[in-house]
């Protein structure tokens, strides 16, 4: 089953740009904000995030369900590792505000200004990245990887994985569907194991055929010759005056972000 990547950024600002402007701009970035500790510069960088995310023209009702989540595996994971533990950059950083009761770390101001900051980083990445899987045609992502000088099978191997993991999804509700006619019924049971064993009607057919869809494709790979020789691409890409403009941002916010971490107020984390 081959299934078309979600394409919910077409005719967006970003959709008309080059698509290895759209591979570079999270690469940049993230040089960016690795150097950012305060919670104002940190602000500043989210907000061209943003501004870079709504250029892209992502409909929230398709992304949903993927911010959610990303959201609240994020939160856990700053709460966690900042808030329900210690770090030196914190220490002596004012008084506490309140001691948490099961494992006695003391929180300050600097803890919540530490916490929001890296909460903050994660979602501004994520703004940039959502892009290159809803903002790039799914038949220049193989292409622009190629441009960048990557190997073509590094390059191939990418653009048939965001073919295959949709192919994987869709297969998967159709056995669901298919489990069900025949009267399968998810297992209700509050153990683990019970629930696990349940799934094996679902988890083996999808297995199976996952299995057999990528050595059909690895086949007709071969027949074709993939690998002998180096590989041409029919689409031509070039840079526009636009491009170079995005690109020319994003690389002067990481200047001035680096800069800011050694001769600026960015370096240190921000308690008010």
């Amino acid at each position: 089953m081959d299934v078309t990547p979600r394409y919910l950024g077409a005719g967006s600002f970003l959709a008309r740009r080059d698509p290895r402007v759209l591979l570079l701009v999270p690469v940049l970035y993230f040089v960016a904000v690795a150097n950012v500790a305060d919670l104002r510069g940190m602000l500043v960088c989210a907000a061209i995030a943003l501004v870079y995310y709504r250029a892209a023209g992502i409909p929230w009702r398709g992304v949903r369900a993927n911010w959610v989540f990303m959201l609240t595996f994020t939160t856990l994971l700053v709460v966690v590792n900042s808030v329900f533990t210690a770090a030196d950059t914190r220490v002596g950083a004012g008084e506490a505000l309140f001691v948490i009761p099961l494992t006695g770390t003391e929180v300050t101001w600097a803890t919540l200004s530490y916490a929001s900051t890296l909460l903050i980083r994660y979602a501004s990445l994520a703004m940039v990245s959502f892009p290159v899987a809803f903002a790039i045609a799914p038949s220049d992502l193989g292409v622009a990887l190629a441009r960048l000088r990557l190997s073509q099978r590094l390059a191939y191997g990418v653009d048939l994985t965001f073919r295959f993991l949709p192919s994987t999804v869709a297969a998967l509700r159709e056995t669901i569907d298919a489990q069900r006619v025949r009267g399968y019924e998810h297992s209700r049971s509050r153990n683990p194991f019970r629930k696990l064993a349940s799934l094996k009607p679902v988890v083996v057919p999808v297995t199976v055929n996952a299995l057999i869809d990528a050595e059909d494709t690895a086949n007709a790979m071969d027949l074709r010759g993939f690998g002998a020789k180096h590989r041409t691409w029919m689409r031509e890409l070039a840079f526009g005056r636009t491009d170079y403009l995005v690109m020319g941002g994003f690389l002067a916010l990481a200047a001035v972000m680096t800069a800011a971490k050694f001769f600026g107020p960015f370096g240190e984390v921000w308690a008010p």
